[in-house]
């Protein structure tokens, strides 16, 4: 049977950034080593906060999790373009008849999965060890809730596409990884503003505001990929490009 060709893409650039340990340690690493501090930090101020205080507590603590997604994918996302044609192996895919909605879907998953598998995985951690903490707080398990639910179901998906979306765009315009990686780290902003909104009390991260933060993401999502198809041009990337 043949491969759907965004999954061929895909696998394909699963060989390629298995070799390369930096970005594969970042992927894992950082969602790993975010779970372990976050636990710590649950089990030193859990005992002496009010049930109010350690629900808002736990839900920026989860959320930094939807900020890693913007984040995470794109060293992945921007290498599979830039650092490919560094490295003499993109043009060989550019130069087939694959069409370039699927080169750049192929490209999305192949740095959309392992981040946020490795970030669910974190989650499942912190999860894990914050319930036997806080039982006596919340009267109950904190996790599983509806707010964590939406922002690590429904808000990190939707984020990491949005990063590779943007990552893959840049990528596919400048003929630097650094630059590449530098420019679409910038998306974290506007996910570190709702943060702080919500941390300060501006708005709480309730359902509902999640909610809304989750329509405007898959509008963003939707955009960013017609803009991303529109402005991608493999001519002038094997062409142009030294």
């Amino acid at each position: 049977m043949t491969d759907w060709i965004p999954w061929a893409v895909a696998k394909k650039d699963f060989k390629v950034i298995r070799r390369k340990r930096s970005i594969i340690g970042y992927t894992v690493g950082v969602p790993l080593a975010l779970a372990v501090v976050f636990s710590l930090v649950v089990s030193n101020d859990v005992t002496t906060a009010s049930a109010g205080t350690a629900a808002v507590g736990m839900g920026a603590l989860t959320y930094i999790f939807v900020i890693l997604s913007a984040v995470l994918p794109t060293s992945t996302a921007a290498y599979s373009i830039v650092g490919e044609k560094v490295e003499k192996s993109l043009e060989p895919l550019l130069a087939t008849p694959t069409s370039d909605g699927d080169l750049l879907l192929g490209k999305a998953l192949a740095a959309f999965l392992p981040a946020v598998l490795a970030i669910w995985a974190g989650a499942l951690i912190l999860m894990a060890a914050t319930d036997s903490m806080t039982y006596s707080v919340f009267s109950g398990y904190y996790f599983p809730s509806w707010t964590p639910v939406i922002m690590l179901f429904l808000l990190v998906p939707l984020s990491a596409m949005l990063g590779i979306e943007v990552a893959v765009t840049l990528s596919s315009r400048v003929s630097d990884v650094r630059g590449a990686n530098q420019l679409g780290g910038l998306l974290y902003l506007p996910f570190l503003a709702f943060f702080i909104a919500g941390v300060d009390g501006v708005f709480s991260f309730s359902i509902a505001n999640l909610l809304l933060f989750s329509g405007v993401l898959v509008v963003a999502d939707v955009a960013m990929f017609f803009l991303s198809k529109a402005t991608f041009n493999r001519e002038n990337i094997l062409t142009k490009w030294k």
